[in-house]
């Protein structure tokens, strides 16, 4: 049986590809998963701190590596008491000295180094790993936006056909003479004032559409799919400020960075401690006369410790930075956690209000405008009334709405303090 060609099916795979992208950006969007999975693979600013990352790795190796070793070669009496033209080849001068040197630290000071390599690499992985949990951050809120903003979208337009349904009962009215002209016009105002908020909605769909394009590091008017779901709130005790606490202080990346960076500030205080004292080069030299090797010299070299002010002056530096990068770390952790009671604070406040709504607020808005709609009917009120039932039920819908919001985006703040999802 014939067997097709490789480069038959790379064009299969490459001829598909585009098929399946569209396929990708029609669902792109629709969840908020959808968007931090993509983000994940083509976030450039996290790829690109990822990467740095990576090359703080590649530097702990390196950092505690000896220097390389130094040859030096000497040609000696090129003329030869002056019986020849000069000459560097080392069978015909006088003599030929070779020098192979290694500079050797002071014990301790290779291993110094490393470890402070290895921080400095922990505080970029830290730091990728924050940059990740912004944007995610910034995605989680945006998603919440964007169906946020879909929704009242979607009640300013059933309103506006309620208005236009509104107006032909006004219009009816007016016809045999049961209501005045003016009814109408307010009909009409109210349909001009909600296609006027349209239009304004429309615009900051697009802003927040080209928002969340730029953390995927798509062109700014790539479409992307209406969003259908939020996430559910976690029960009220994963909410627990006590547990949170404790998850911040062990997850936080920002933490861990300060922490890190405590921990090189340390190395780097022992570091300039171990410069007290000297550095070693050691060197072994064979010299050649002519065609043989005649005489080996050993030579020892250090570096004499005197500058002592300028060493006093950089281990009160290394003292300082150490007490600063403790402070930091502290300030930070204060700052988190305030910021963490303040969300946790915010989310309960919101899920009061939403059950509020829900429970009294909209059911007593709604059973307003029927019992106004049947008296304007009746012309027992004017259609004034009848305009402000109306908004009450907009208004509380709109309030649900803002509370599902308020609550999901101080969620996903909690999640940027925790460093994980709930």
């Amino acid at each position: 049986m014939k067997k097709t060609p490789l480069r038959v099916y790379t064009l299969i795979v490459c001829l598909a590809l585009p098929f399946f992208s569209r396929a990708d950006d029609a669902l792109l969007g629709r969840t908020v998963e959808s968007l931090l999975e993509f983000a994940r693979a083509s976030n450039a600013e996290t790829a690109a701190m990822r990467l740095e990352a990576v090359a703080a790795d590649e530097r702990i190796l390196p950092a505690g590596a000896l220097p390389d070793p130094m040859l030096r070669t000497e040609f000696r009496d090129m003329t030869r008491m002056g019986e020849q033209k000069a000459t560097l080849a080392p069978s015909r001068v006088g003599s030929t000295r070779y020098l192979l040197m290694q500079t050797l630290p002071w014990y301790g000071k290779r291993a110094l180094k490393e470890d402070l390599a290895r921080f400095d690499a922990e505080v970029a992985r830290s730091r990728a790993d924050g940059a990740w949990i912004e944007i995610a951050a910034r995605i989680k809120a945006a998603h919440v936006q964007r169906y946020t903003l879909d929704r009242v979208v979607r009640l300013a337009r059933e309103e506006l056909d309620l208005m236009s349904r509104l107006e032909k009962i006004a219009r009816e009215r007016y016809a045999v003479g049961l209501a005045a002209q003016q009814d109408v016009i307010h009909a009409q105002l109210e349909q001009t004032a909600i296609r006027s908020e349209l239009i304004q909605m429309e615009n900051e769909g697009r802003q927040i559409q080209t928002r969340v394009n730029a953390l995927l590091s798509r062109p700014a008017g790539a479409p992307l799919a209406a969003p259908e779901r939020l996430r559910a709130l976690p029960a009220p005790a994963k909410l627990e400020y006590a547990a949170l606490e404790e998850r911040t202080r062990e997850r936080n990346p920002e933490l861990f960075a300060e922490e890190a960076r405590i921990r090189a500030a340390e190395k780097q205080r022992e570091l300039t401690y171990k410069d007290r004292y000297p550095d070693f080069t050691l060197g072994v030299s064979p010299i050649q006369y002519q065609h043989a090797v005649r005489e080996w010299e050993v030579m020892v070299e250090f570096n004499i410790p005197l500058q002592q002010s300028s060493r006093r002056a950089k281990e009160r530096e290394a003292e300082s930075m150490l007490g600063a990068a403790r402070l930091r770390k502290e300030a930070a952790s204060h700052r988190l956690l305030a910021e963490l009671a303040e969300n946790l604070s915010g989310i309960e406040a919101a899920r009061h209000a939403e059950s509020l709504v829900v429970s009294s607020l909209l059911p007593q808005a709604e059973s307003t405008f029927l019992a106004a709609l049947a008296a304007y009917e009746t012309a027992k009120v004017d259609f004034s009334t009848l305009l402000e039932a109306q908004r009450q039920i907009r208004q509380a819908r709109q309030s649900r709405l803002k509370a599902q919001a308020e609550s999901l985006i101080r969620l996903a703040e909690v999640e940027k303090i925790l460093g994980d999802d709930l």
